[in-house]
């Protein structure tokens, strides 16, 4: 590609969400992204042929301009709309400019979603962690794949905050309708300098793929055989 993410060098998961959209769905099929960013995981997704919703409402991961880098440089980056226009994918992507937590409903259901390291933020806070799981779970169809990778507590501050969350853990809000399809999690590791972090920091980091698997034979609240 002619752009690179800003993000590009950061630990991911995304691989395994990826393979796992490719074994399940079908060309063509409608994916969302909760906290696009500048488009690390859009843009593959609209080149591999899928139609892509970008739901993110930060201007300068949107539209570019001047961030501060690591070494106390700064520099013009490139936003997401003007990545997808480059590289000729913008036709593919419908950019929605909105903070995921207030925005009103899509109106329709995807064929999988996926979210990296954005509930964690201080600034989704003011919502539960069950809020966030809850709309993204909403937003998948029967059939659908729910991907999200989270970062898990390190600080002690980390343990008081919900959201820094293990994927033990996030596995109780993916019962009944839902089967959880793999989880995965990192030892601590370090990870250098980046854009919103301007020193090495230490991460540990976990994985849920689920399935959204209707189940009549399921009631909340009721105990099943």
């Amino acid at each position: 590609m002619q752009t690179q993410s800003l993000w590009e060098h950061t630990l991911t998961f995304f691989p395994q969400f990826l393979a796992a959209v490719e074994e399940r769905a079908a060309a063509g099929a409608t994916i969302a992204v909760i906290g696009a960013s500048d488009g690390r995981f859009i843009l593959p997704l609209a080149a591999a042929g899928y139609r892509v919703i970008a739901i993110e409402r930060d201007p300068l991961a949107l539209h570019g301009g001047e961030v501060h880098l690591p070494g106390d440089e700064h520099a013009h980056t490139t936003g997401l709309i003007d990545r997808l226009k480059l590289e000729a994918l913008y036709d593919r992507v419908q950019v929605v400019e909105e903070d995921f937590l207030q925005a009103e409903p899509l109106g329709v259901l995807c064929d999988a979603v996926w979210t990296s390291c954005s509930w964690h933020y201080s600034a989704n806070h003011h919502s539960s962690l069950a809020e966030f799981v809850t709309r993204m779970q909403g937003m998948v169809r029967p059939g659908g794949l729910f991907g999200a990778e989270f970062m898990m507590p390190v600080q002690q501050r980390h343990h008081l905050i919900e959201h820094y969350t293990s994927p033990e853990k996030l596995r109780g809000h993916f019962i009944g309708d839902w089967d959880a399809l793999l989880t995965l999690r990192t030892n601590e590791f370090t990870e250098r300098a980046h854009v919103g972090q301007l020193q090495a920091h230490t991460h540990r980091m976990g994985l849920l793929l689920a399935a959204h698997t209707p189940n009549s034979s399921y009631q909340p609240g009721k105990k099943n055989s």
